[in-house]
Order: C-alpha cells, then sequence, then structure tokens
C-alpha cells in the first residue's frame, strides 16, 4: 500500500511536524512509504527514507534532495530522462498553519490527489478556536466560558482569575500563559499576540480532568481510540506536547466508568459528523462535575496520536479505504455551444 508522508510547512509547529513524521515511519512499516518536505518557502522536496532525520533538516541537507511538483494526480519528479510521478494516498502531516488552515487541503483538492487528513471545512472549524466554540454551539457541545480579544482592540477581561490565555490560531500550547492576578495579564498578552492577533481567554480550573480521545470514521462506522488521561503539572506546555509527538509507545486506557467514556464518544461523534470525514482527529476533553466540555480539536494530531490505538496501521489502512468522494462538475460546453448555434456560428 503506497502512502505519501507530508510534512514540514511555514509555520510555528514546523519542527513538531518533522519529528512526526519520523516517528510514524517507524510506526508504519508495512506502508510503501514515500516521503516529501515541504520547506518554509513552499518547496517540496522528495526525502530518502535513510535519511528521515532531523539533523537532515536542522543542517539543510533536504536541499541536495530532488524537488517536487504538483500535477493532476501526484507529487512529480523532473530529471534527466524525463519525469517520475509519486502517486498513492497522503497523509497530511503538516501541523498548524499550511496543514491545518485548509491550505493544503485546498491544493490537494485542486490537484485531485488523495489524502487523509481534514477538509477545507473541517480545517476552518478547528484551526480558529474562535470557530471551534461556535461550532460546539452549533451541535450542542458544552465549552468553556470565553472571551475574544485582538490586537487592535480589546476590553477588559471580564472572566475571573485565574485565566488562561491562548492564541486562537495556533497549537501545541505555543503562547499560552496561566495568568493568576491581573499584574500578570499585559506580559501574557504579549506573548500571545507575538503569534496571533487574535486571542482566547478561558477560566483556569485547577484539578480539572481532561481526556483525550481520538478517532474517524470510515463505512459509516465509528473507530475510537483508547481514552487517555494526560499527566500534567498546570497544564500541558510545550515541552510536554513536544514529547508526545515522538511517543510510538501505547498509553495505558484511563480508568474511567463506561458512562463517561460513552458521554466522551457521543461528544466526539458530535463534533466530527459530516465535518471530519476523511481524517484522524483527537478530540481533548474536560470533566467538570461529570459533565463532559471539549477543549480543542486536534485535526492533525501529534504522529497522528499512534499511541492512543491499538492497531494503529490497521487503523490507517481502513481509514484509507474509506476517503470521501468528490462529486466533479461536468464540464461539455452545451451552453456556450447552444449560444453559437443559434448565432449561427
Amino acid at each position: 500500500m503506497k502512502l505519501t508522508i507530508l510534512f514540514g510547512g511555514a509555520s510555528f509547529e514546523h519542527e513538531i511536524s518533522i519529528v512526526s513524521a519520523i516517528t510514524l515511519k517507524q510506526k508504519l512499516t508495512q506502508f510503501d512509504l514515500t516521503f516529501v518536505f515541504c520547506d518554509q518557502d513552499h518547496a517540496f522536496y522528495l526525502i530518502e527514507a535513510s535519511k528521515m532525520k532531523a539533523i537532515t533538516f536542522s543542517k539543510g541537507a533536504h536541499k541536495k534532495m530532488p524537488k517536487l511538483s504538483l500535477s493532476h494526480g501526484a507529487f512529480v519528479q523532473k530529471g534527466l530522462f524525463g519525469t517520475t510521478e509519486h502517486t498513492g494516498t497522503v497523509l497530511n502531516l503538516i501541523h498548524g498553519a499550511d496543514g491545518e488552515d485548509g491550505s493544503i487541503a485546498a491544493l490537494l483538492d485542486f490537484f485531485s490527489i488523495k489524502y487523509i487528513g481534514p477538509r477545507i471545512d473541517a480545517s476552518v472549524f478547528s484551526y480558529d478556536k474562535r470557530y471551534t466554540k461556535w461550532l460546539c454551539n452549533a451541535r450542542g457541545i458544552k465549552t468553556l466560558q470565553h472571551e475574544e480579544l485582538n490586537l487592535k482592540e480589546h476590553s477588559n477581561i471580564k472572566i475571573p482569575y485565574p485565566i488562561i490565555v491562548k492564541p486562537s490560531r495556533l497549537g501545541s500550547s505555543i503562547g499560552v500563559s496561566v495568568v493568576k492576578d491581573e499584574s500578570k495579564l499585559d506580559y501574557a498578552l504579549d506573548s500571545a499576540f507575538e503569534f496571533d492577533s487574535s486571542v482566547i481567554v478561558e477560566p483556569f480550573l485547577e484539578g480539572v480532568k481532561e481526556y483525550n480521545l481520538a478517532g474517524f470514521r470510515a463505512n459509516e462506522k465509528f473507530y475510537f481510540s483508547i481514552v487517555e488521561e494526560p499527566q500534567k503539572e498546570e497544564f500541558l506546555d510545550f515541552e510536554k506536547k513536544y514529547m508526545d509527538f515522538s511517543r510510538s509507545e501505547q498509553v495505558l486506557d484511563a480508568q474511567i466508568s463506561k458512562e463517561l467514556e460513552a458521554k466522551l464518544r457521543t461528544n466526539f461523534e458530535k463534533a466530527y459528523k459530516d465535518l471530519f470525514e476523511g481524517a484522524l482527529i483527537r478530540c481533548d476533553f474536560f470533566v467538570i462535575n461529570n459533565e463532559v466540555y471539549l477543549n480543542e480539536i486536534n485535526p492533525i494530531p501529534g504522529s497522528m496520536a499512534n499511541y492512543l490505538f491499538e492497531d494503529f496501521q490497521g487503523s490507517i489502512e481502513i481509514l484509507m479505504n474509506s476517503l470521501p468522494h468528490v462529486k466533479k462538475a461536468k464540464v461539455n460546453y452545451e451552453y456556450i455551444h447552444s449560444i453559437s448555434k443559434a448565432k449561427g456560428k
């Protein structure tokens, strides 16, 4: 089975994507893998499997490897004796901007390349935390109270301290701060606005239970991972999440009741259905007084959350064989021909 891992991208999560790709090389051994790297200038490179090491990219060695372009249904490598097409399903593993904001989805759709990952509309609602709140509100999913602040104009925060400040369009806890009193607010906002022009402010709830659940829908059926209770001190900061991206060993199933697991799955299905088809996503939840609240949707989770699945390779194969089909408009120029005929031309 041919599978192309597309990674890199021009985002603050560029390096995380590289770590994820290296991890998946170890996890997807049953697949015929091709690795395509997108650099910060949006140039595509074909990376030898043996060169899939962090130093290849940090030292710029990838620039000596074959450059690729896109054509209908394939990445194309031009050579002295013609061109080589690299076909097969693409796994979009670009975290953050480019990969999760819909840019890559639009590009792959435009060139009719099959891919695992969020489609354009799913990207819109999961990449921006403000839109995720709107989606949850429309689908009857509980989320924490929040306020939206803009770099150019923002008013006093009404949510009582302590609060958590997050860039609206960034993952991996980059630019996130816990603010326990007003004296630390300006610094937290400056840090968040360094990465985004919009931020989300939510109440920071100490000791709240958190659970992660990954899954996908294929052949009219949902496939779920185990439920993980992430280990954290105050909140899952960048360093802890960075370590998660390189995880390849399956984690332990959280010790929760069947009733709570059912609630988590129900909320996952509400968020996923008729929007995220074709993608394996991870939803991060809070549980407060036995009520489930959605914290974030990760449309391209670090290392594809492989460590949450008992049979990760089998899961990717199932999803790969059940990707949504795009109905294309048929162009036959009947309208133009009818006009020409009427004019006698």
